[in-house]
């Protein structure tokens, strides 16, 4: 066995590691014998050179392994989950899991909170007062059982050596790894015991993968991994550089999200909900893609996706009726006269997170009630003095001038209509 600073070398000049030499590097880390230094120098040497497909595979089987996997094999087959790479106003799993379970689909979701732009999937539960996101294994087993679907937050247990990996690469500018996103994403997906998996990689200039091409090759990677691990994984590509939904916040979210579970919300957000969860059926179980968009919308239409949704949020010690609501709202306006025809998500993202709705450090308290709302989507017209978008206040108040500003200048009008462009670029596996 080579030393780790001659792995570090090889890879610093491009060669390949052998699968016990990456293994022993991750149980090493994992075990707190590999310094923090070494590794970080390491994923650099990675982020330059990368993995090839069997390294990538190793490399995630190895992360996987250096915890707990959840073996849930005794609830049934039709365990599928859904992971999304992260947007504004990305509250699809919310509505998701719970129509997807309606239609007999199993889904065990261990989901993150958020650092920049807004809250992640946890943050907007835990809008919901009394709502438990940390539970033990037996319990989210039960509620997944009764409800069909459960969402609680990562366990200590889970691929422990991603966790210490990635908060190196969040300081040390490797975040942007191909092989190591895979690696970091699937090894906690496969972890939770499921056996398929869909996922929603964004693409735009409010996404983590700016290019159509970034994302197509990252959807590989992973769809690739889960196929050699014995998963059906599916990939989407879908559009985000526009806010998905008009709501961007945490209570406004969840809010937004049960419009949707009422068979009504924003056209895309049901559109998403609508193509992932088809996908999730078709993989449970076992019927075509169009069939099992069909039993989402019915789901959606017809209250059972609500019902879902109330019992295992209640499970979990969720009042959905306490919901907060804002203390008061500040209305952005245009500037004059046109047609919306770009809307920066990544600047209405970062507004929202300024007002406490995200967070800069990991140590911040998100504010659940603050956040913003799109009052005028791409494509609409507008006249001078119409409403853009409204920031809903929270515990801070009102908004300073300068959040405003920032809020109105993430809109761009035109003279003539613009064309709003396909929510679902491209499908891959």
């Amino acid at each position: 066995m080579r030393t780790a600073v001659e792995l570090i070398a090889a890879k610093r000049d491009g060669k390949r590691l052998a699968d016990e030499e990456i293994r022993w590097l991750i149980g090493e880390f994992a075990e707190d014998r590999l310094p923090a230094y070494q590794m970080s120098a390491l994923a650099m040497a990675i982020f330059y050179n990368g993995l090839d497909d069997r390294e990538t595979r190793t490399w995630t089987d190895a992360m996987l392994r250096s915890g707990r996997v959840l073996d849930l094999a005794h609830l049934g087959s039709g365990r599928v989950d859904k992971h999304s790479t992260g947007g504004v106003g990305d509250k699809i799993s919310l509505p998701l899991a719970p129509a997807a379970a309606a239609c007999g689909v199993l889904v065990p979701m261990v989901a993150g909170r958020g650092l920049g732009h807004t809250g992640g999937t946890i943050d907007k539960l835990e809008a919901i007062p009394g709502y438990r996101a940390s539970l033990d294994v037996d319990t989210f087993a039960g509620i997944v059982r009764e409800h069909g679907f459960c969402i609680m937050g990562q366990t200590e247990d889970i691929a422990p050596a991603d966790k210490r990996l990635y908060a190196l690469r969040d300081v040390t500018g490797t975040v942007e790894s191909i092989p190591l996103i895979t690696a970091s994403i699937m090894s906690k997906k496969l972890a939770e015991g499921i056996e398929g998996l869909i996922l929603d990689v964004k693409v735009g200039p409010g996404a983590f993968m700016k290019t159509r091409e970034r994302a197509r090759e990252l959807a590989e990677r992973m769809v690739a991994v889960g196929g050699e691990m014995g998963k059906r994984v599916i990939a989407f590509l879908t559009r985000m550089d526009a806010p998905l939904g008009r709501m961007v916040g945490n209570a406004c979210e969840v809010a937004e999200s049960i419009d949707v579970l009422r068979g009504g919300g924003p056209a895309d957000v049901v559109e998403l909900v609508e193509v992932l969860g088809g996908a999730m059926v078709e993989v449970a179980k076992g019927v075509s893609f169009d069939e099992g968009r069909a039993r989402i919308r019915a789901a959606l239409n017809d209250g059972s996706a609500l019902a879902r949704f109330r019992g295992s949020i209640a499970a979990q010690g969720g009042d959905l009726d306490a919901l907060p609501t804002p203390t008061g709202e500040t209305v952005v306006t245009a500037p004059r006269d046109g047609h919306v025809a770009m809307i920066d998500g990544h600047e209405v993202g970062l507004t929202a997170m300024s007002l406490g709705a995200g967070r800069r450090r990991r140590e911040d308290v998100i504010d659940p009630v603050v956040g913003v709302r799109v009052d005028a989507m791409v494509g609409a017209e507008v006249a001078a003095g119409a409403p853009l978008a409204t920031i809903l206040h929270g515990a801070g108040g009102p908004p300073p001038a300068e959040a405003i500003a920032r809020l109105r200048a993430a809109f761009t009008l035109s003279d003539t209509e613009t064309p709003v462009a396909p929510l679902i670029i491209e499908r891959i596996g």
